[in-house]
């Protein structure tokens, strides 16, 4: 008896995928005509056959605009997950192998939410380029750096002895208050914080935010790193000044409603060191770009 021979799926075409992405971006197909270089046509012609393919309906048309079906949802996420493996491959192969090491520093808060993306893809496109990562605090980082043994490092932008005008901004978000979900911390006078040792930015944009407003305060618990602010909240040991994006359960983000005045955004900088090669510039860009897609 012979086995039943399987089944040969069909293949998506990068091409075709890109065409895909770009008009999900765009909301309209003459848009995205216009980028890819083709007619309208043309580019009505690919999903139409991309359609056919998959069985499933990808875009709604309406008058204005076009969106994506529930199945479009789920092709678009692996659409481009494909494209950036694509991206990576060939990079790898015909990118010019760079060589040597770059020693980059980072804040702890920011080192533990994009580093291990950032190491994982440079390693891949760069494997013969050896990277050293210092972490610490911002002002000792930039100490580092003009002291030669740093190339690159990140940091939190307006601490106390740093001067703003150096580097590049690659990074804002909201800063706001973060409190335990349904504790009490907040309700406590004077209000109890939890904050990064004198110096941080983030401390220095809360007191003097609190002061303005005339809210009485203590401070509960200092730390050198975010994580420790987070163990405070989570205990309900304090209130305090946190990354929107880093709000998770069992925190919740707190502000006008519990009579809290508003932080404003706080922003990352790059800061090159006197050395400049393509290794160290390559993990600048890399670094960028991560911070760019969020």
């Amino acid at each position: 008896m012979n086995a039943t021979a399987p089944i040969s799926l069909p293949l998506l075409e990068n091409d075709v995928l890109r065409t895909f992405v770009a008009i999900a971006d765009s909301g309209s197909f003459t848009r995205t005509a216009a980028q890819v270089f083709r007619s309208t046509a043309a580019v009505s012609l690919q999903i139409k056959r991309l359609e056919e393919t998959l069985g499933q309906r990808l875009f709604i048309r309406e008058a204005r605009q076009v969106r994506l079906t529930a199945e479009g949802e789920v092709l678009l996420g692996y659409a481009r997950r494909l494209l950036k493996l694509n991206e990576e491959a060939v990079a790898r192969f015909l990118t010019p192998t760079l060589t040597g090491r770059v020693r980059f520093g980072t804040p702890n808060d920011i080192g533990d939410r994009v580093l291990p993306s950032v190491l994982t893809l440079f390693a891949r496109s760069h494997p013969a380029v050896e990277v050293e990562v210092n972490v610490g605090r911002s002002v000792d980082l930039v100490a580092k750096l003009d002291a030669g043994e740093l190339d690159l490092t990140l940091i939190n932008a307006g601490n106390d002895g740093l001067d703003d005008a150096r580097g590049e901004v690659i990074y804002s978000e909201e800063l706001v208050w973060a409190g335990r979900d349904g504790g009490l911390a907040m309700q406590r006078s004077p209000l109890p914080l939890a904050l990064a040792n004198p110096g941080c930015a983030w401390r220095r944009t809360a007191l003097d935010a609190l002061d303005r407003q005339g809210v009485a305060y203590r401070i509960a618990y200092s730390c050198e790193q975010c994580a420790g602010q987070e163990a405070a909240m989570t205990a309900d040991l304090a209130i305090a000044p946190f990354p929107r994006s880093l709000v998770r359960p069992p925190l919740r983000r707190l502000g006008a409603e519990q009579g809290l005045p508003p932080l404003g955004e706080y922003h990352i900088k790059l800061i090159r060191g006197h050395q400049r090669n393509d290794a160290i510039e390559a993990l600048a860009t890399q670094m960028i770009q991560a911070f760019a897609q969020g």
